[in-house]
């Protein structure tokens, strides 16, 4: 009795530590979805202009508002006269913190800088059509010029934005559109190449393999899923690479074309692995039905066994999708990192996984292109959540 006792105390006791431990994994991982939306919808409160930094005109300049795309094509030259963003037929001058030599003496700026607000000031009231651009710390409290601030990043220049320039100045460009297009492109073409290879393999060791060799094939497989991706990476580069360049004769070998061929072969364990176990489940009695009425072993693959795994192996296939959405080194280290809208799988591209791997180390803490890297992770998680939920959808169903 006391022994039964001292069991049933245990089997509470485990109870409620596997309780806590099930309560405390839930928690963390809903703080980290929280703590990564929280991050990055703060971006739609920030200012296009770089923060910290202040961008003027003169006061009797007509231009009151400039649009991101606007300040870079002024900032890179492409735009030199005030009239082609509604000012008046002016030359446009660029001035920028460290042109302020060119303007004033050192004896003017004083032996510690103390005159260099000032001198900012004077020097943009002589000139009409300059547009300044200079730390906030430097503005004078009595100052003469025109602050133009910009426009808050809006969901529309985010997510239909054409051009991603996130340490541009003065204005960066979060234009997600590259980025995104690349991630479904590359994702894409990889889940084409390696859907019928994959099914295939899965064919043969579920139904044509002895069972020896089943026995060699199906670790084997399931080991490519244990390998880094850095070795993938590695592995595409030195020879899927100039493999590429030299089939089609490019300039450089890394292209979405390459990404593509990294990805289907890391997606290639998991897709294999699900279907074949959905094919194995198929019950013997189904198949020994099929052969009894006739029906080849072929005939029997194709008209029963691979209806009856439908589920199974398009759930395989939407896993294999999320696995390829999600990659990150492999992918930077063979796709070119060239943030353009693809035109083809022979274009460099850059994937959202890649962007945020090359970019968040260097982002400022709590700025805007720190919050944009965010937003993509955001992306990022809703579309790999939305796999995992159609993925357990499909394999859920019944026959």
């Amino acid at each position: 009795m006391a022994r039964r006792k001292l069991a049933i105390v245990n089997e509470k006791i485990a109870e409620t530590i596997i309780r806590v431990c099930g309560w405390i994994s839930s928690l963390t991982i809903l703080l980290m979805v929280v703590f990564l939306f929280k991050e990055g919808a703060g971006l739609f409160s920030s200012k296009q202009v770089e923060d910290g930094y202040v961008l003027a005109v003169n006061k009797s300049n007509k231009v009151d508002h400039l649009g991101v795309e606007n300040i870079k094509d002024i900032f890179d030259m492409e735009i030199t006269n005030w009239k082609e963003v509604g000012g008046e037929d002016m030359d446009i001058i660029v001035f920028r913190f460290t042109d302020i030599t060119n303007y004033v003496s050192a004896e003017q700026l004083g032996a510690d800088f103390e005159n260099l607000p000032q001198c900012i000031d004077s020097v943009l009231a002589a000139n009409a059509g300059m547009i300044a651009f200079f730390p906030e710390t430097y503005m004078p409290e009595n100052f003469s010029g025109k602050r133009i601030d910009g426009d808050n990043i809006t969901l529309s220049s985010f997510f239909a934005g054409t051009e991603w320039f996130p340490t541009a100045t003065p204005a960066p460009i979060f234009g997600i559109l590259p980025l995104f297009l690349a991630t479904i492109l590359v994702s894409l073409a990889a889940i084409i190449m390696a859907v019928p290879l994959a099914l295939s393999v899965a064919i043969y060791m579920a139904e044509l393999a002895s069972p020896k060799v089943r026995k060699i094939l199906k670790p084997t497989i399931e080991l490519l899923a244990g390998i880094p991706s850095v070795v993938y990476g590695f592995f595409g580069l030195v020879v899927f690479v100039p493999m590429v360049q030299k089939a089609f004769d490019l300039p450089v070998g890394e292209t979405a074309l390459a990404g593509a061929i990294i990805l289907a072969i890391m997606a290639l364990p998991t897709i294999i692995t699900v279907s074949e176990d959905a094919m194995r489940s198929v019950p013997r009695s189904m198949k020994e039905a099929s052969l009894a009425l006739g029906a080849t072993h072929w005939q029997t693959i194709w008209k029963v066994i691979m209806p009856y795994a439908s589920s199974g192996i398009i759930a395989a296939i939407v896993m294999g999708v999320g696995r390829a959405i999600g990659e990150t080194m492999a992918v930077l280290m063979v796709t070119g990192n060239s943030a353009v809208i693809p035109d083809s799988l022979l274009t460099p591209v850059r994937t959202i996984p890649a962007t945020i791997a090359a970019e968040l180390g260097e982002a400022p803490v709590g700025g805007a292109h720190y919050q944009a890297l965010f937003m993509l992770g955001c992306i990022l998680f809703v579309i790999t959540l939305l796999i995992s939920l159609a993925a357990n959808k499909i394999q859920s169903k019944k026959k």
